[in-house]
């Protein structure tokens, strides 16, 4: 009687951990950027009126309405 052999054989996965993990930080980097600049109307942010300016100024760049 013959041996039973697994249907799918066992591969590696398409995108390495480390691949995934660096995408995963940088995508929650870029959340947090987004929501400091558009949002944050100094609530997390409290380093200052330097920072808040800054960000202020960003704003108005992109077009988010913050008035």
């Amino acid at each position: 009687m013959p041996k039973a052999q697994a249907a799918h054989p066992l591969t590696t996965p398409a995108v390495s951990p480390r691949l995934l993990w660096t995408s995963l930080a940088v995508v929650a980097l870029m959340l947090l950027i987004t929501y400091l600049v558009a949002f944050d109307q100094g609530a997390v942010s409290r380093s200052g009126m330097y920072l808040h300016e800054l960000m202020h100024d960003g704003r108005h760049l992109l077009g988010v309405p913050c008035h």
